[in-house]
């Protein structure tokens, strides 16, 4: 259990049934030594009284941007800049489409867009007005925002005698979120370098060889890896999809134009992540302008490209170097295979058969080292996929940075 004493926690509470397990949260927090303030919607005290969570949080509660006493005793400005986090439990689709689309109506939205604390949001509602979706459009475009999370309801009975998802999680769930958001960031102060999308490599002015590839799971690797406190980079080619925020981003087409900004910038990576979907080859010439339909050459002679993983990873000095493989069949076998012959920490292998991954929401994954495996992930969205990836990823980082400082002492002096 992640330390929770001494943290400042700002709790928005929405006028949803599942309202009535916030006491019981309250309580929980500031039993492990949280100093807990409350804001509630105008239909939040439709469930529960604002006396209840006052007592229990020993502070005013916040309901009126506008309150005079609120105001005399902290303004809205300075409760957004107080807590070390925010957690809004349970959330609804009022309040969830609100925010998604940066409306400050009320005291609670308001403090959401100032503060610069990190965010948890806690879906709860019924299970049909959860999966409509203009309600899931809506948790994708928060769940993009680097500085906040979507906690996923539990499945189970709801007030409205339904089963499915769309419970608020219980107290001592929601307090280890809540926990882990406000613990040190595991990558905090490292470099990312992170290249993905698809390369395009042109026979001439309007035709070129590439692939499918979307660039969404490299875009949801950048995001997690900032969520962890990591400076993160992208060296993106041919993508359908934009940029989270946050991140650095450098636009390429050909696979050699992504191998030099590559290696311009490789010394700098503490971890680099190579999600880009290279092609392979590319024409042994290029024409100038538009050759003719009748000009098209029988044949198109093909050149080998750089495989810019393995160079990296065989390195003498190099990062921490993460893969990713597109494979169709053996999955396991061929992606450890892979991982060996390239040289790199980490290999994630997604199966592309069939017409999956590429630019779907969902994905399956393993993940393994030239000899071990170490999960098999989904069939779930790539944002879950990417978070236990990279959950997979740190604690690796962190043991080889461990094994190289160990190796580096041992060393004779020169």
């Amino acid at each position: 259990m992640h330390a929770i004493g001494g943290k400042r926690v700002l709790l928005g509470v929405c006028g949803g049934i599942a309202a009535y397990k916030i006491p019981a949260l309250v309580r929980e927090l500031v039993k492990r030594g949280a100093d807990v303030r409350v804001v509630m919607t105008a239909c939040a005290t439709r469930f529960i009284g604002p006396a209840t969570l006052q007592a229990v949080s020993g502070h005013p509660v916040g309901l009126d941007l506008f309150e005079p006493h609120q105001e005399g005793q902290i303004s809205h400005i300075e409760l957004a800049r107080w807590p070390d986090a925010v957690l809004v439990a349970p959330a609804t689709a009022n309040l969830i489409g609100r925010l998604a689309n940066g409306l400050a109506d009320d005291l609670l939205t308001t403090l959401l867009l100032a503060t610069t604390a990190p965010v948890l949001v806690a879906p709860s509602m019924n299970s049909k007005m959860l999966e409509h979706p203009m309600v899931q459009a809506n948790l994708k475009r928060l769940a993009a925002i680097p500085s906040l999370s979507v906690i996923a309801p539990d499945v189970g009975e709801l007030a409205c005698q339904e089963t499915g998802p769309g419970r608020l999680p219980d107290p001592d769930q929601l307090v280890e979120a809540l926990a882990r958001a406000m613990s040190p960031s595991p990558l905090s102060g490292r470099r990312v370098l992170v290249t993905l999308g698809a390369t395009r490599e042109w026979l001439d002015e309007v035709r070129f060889l590439s692939n499918a590839s979307s660039g969404r799971m490299g875009f949801t690797m950048c995001r997690s890896a900032r969520r962890l406190g990591a400076e993160v980079t992208a060296i993106v080619g041919a993508v359908d999809v934009a940029p989270p925020s946050g991140i650095a981003v450098i636009r390429v087409e050909s696979a050699l134009e992504m191998e030099r900004e590559v290696n311009n910038r490789i010394g700098e990576a503490d971890i680099a992540v190579f999600v880009a979907a290279v092609s392979d080859v590319r024409p042994l010439q290029r024409y100038e302008g538009k050759i003719p339909k009748d000009d098209l050459p029988d044949t198109v002679p093909l050149v080998e490209n750089p495989d810019i993983l393995a160079t990296v990873a065989h390195l003498e000095s190099h990062p921490f170097c993460i893969g990713f493989a597109a494979e169709t069949s053996s999955l396991e076998d061929r992606t450890m295979a892979k991982c060996a012959a390239k040289g790199c920490e980490l290999m994630v292998g997604n199966h592309v058969g069939g017409g999956a991954v590429f630019g779907k929401e969902q994905t399956q994954v393993v993940v393994v080292d030239s000899n071990h495996l170490y999960a098999r992930l989904g069939p779930a969205d790539k944002e879950t996929v990417a978070a236990d990836v990279w959950n997979i990823a740190v604690e690796l980082f962190q043991r080889w940075q461990r094994s190289k400082a160990t190796t580096a002492e041992g060393q004779p002096d020169a």
